[in-house]
C-alpha cells in the first residue's frame, strides 16, 4: 500500500505507539496515508479503538516477525 509518511515504534510501549501517531497525523493533509510499525502487541488494539474514536480509516493492518504495521488515512 502507499503512504505519504513512515512512523517507527519499535520498542514503544502503550501509550506511546498512539501518541506519536496522533502526532504524525496532525501533519499529514487530509487524505494522506501513514504508516506504523510497532512491536506492542497492545498497539492492534489501540490502534483500532484510536481509528473508531478519532475517524481516521484504519486502512490495513498485519503483522510480520513480531511486528504490526498500520495504514491509517488522515479523515477528509
Amino acid at each position: 500500500m502507499d503512504f505519504n509518511q513512515e512512523l517507527d515504534a519499535r520498542g514503544l510501549n502503550c501509550p506511546l505507539p498512539i501518541l506519536r501517531t496522533k502526532k504524525s497525523l496532525a501533519g499529514l493533509a487530509a487524505g494522506q496515508v501513514l504508516k506504523i510499525v510497532a512491536t506492542d502487541p497492545g498497539s492492534v488494539k489501540d490502534m483500532q479503538a484510536f481509528a473508531n474514536q478519532t475517524g481516521n480509516v484504519l486502512a490495513a493492518s498485519g503483522e510480520t516477525d513480531g511486528e504490526f504495521v498500520f495504514y491509517l488515512r488522515k479523515k477528509a
